[in-house]
């Protein structure tokens, strides 16, 4: 099997039109004021670098990972579809997506519209040969935390149930 490194398109000037997403799955005030410095921290960063023209930040709030419908998603996939976007930044897999089947099938759809993904935490570029193994193996973990953290969560409700405590819902 051939590995093919497929280079995004740059603009006329050579520059790279980034965006950036962002997300949190709650929709509490300590989480607003994460998605806010996510969102400052993006802006800047691709501002300030000379090889990238700011093509948007785009995000969702309080909405989980392991969704595909989500609004700012699904609008940056659109815009990268138009050929609006050549590379998007985010903070981790797991904020990208938490689905290992969405996060492959979207990150290949991505690369074959010549559009990289770049995984700051995991130091992960979807245009790097290895990009696609390592994605891989880190969205296996994502999704398995998120399975865990329902499971758990389900459990805690159970017990509560069973002694009788009432179930406060968010």
């Amino acid at each position: 099997m051939e590995i093919q490194v497929i280079e995004p398109k740059k603009t006329e000037n050579n520059q790279l039109r980034v965006c950036a997403y962002c997300r949190v799955s709650r929709e509490e005030e300590e989480q607003a004021n994460s998605l806010e410095n996510q969102i400052e921290h993006y802006e800047d960063a691709i501002r300030s670098d000379p090889d990238y023209v700011f093509a948007g930040i785009y995000y969702d709030f309080g909405i989980s990972g392991y969704k595909e419908n989500r609004p700012g998603f699904q609008e940056m996939l659109q815009k990268a579809r138009n050929h609006e976007i050549d590379l998007i930044i985010t903070k981790s897999v797991s904020r990208f997506c938490r689905n290992t089947d969405t996060l492959l099938k979207t990150v290949r759809e991505l690369k074959e519209l010549g559009v990289g993904v770049v995984f700051e935490l995991q130091h992960i570029s979807t245009l790097t040969e290895s990009g696609e193994l390592l994605l891989t193996v880190f969205a296996a973990f994502a999704q398995a935390e998120s399975e865990n953290y329902s499971a758990l969560a389900k459990m805690a409700y159970k017990r509560k149930y069973e002694a009788g405590i009432p179930v406060q819902y968010l």
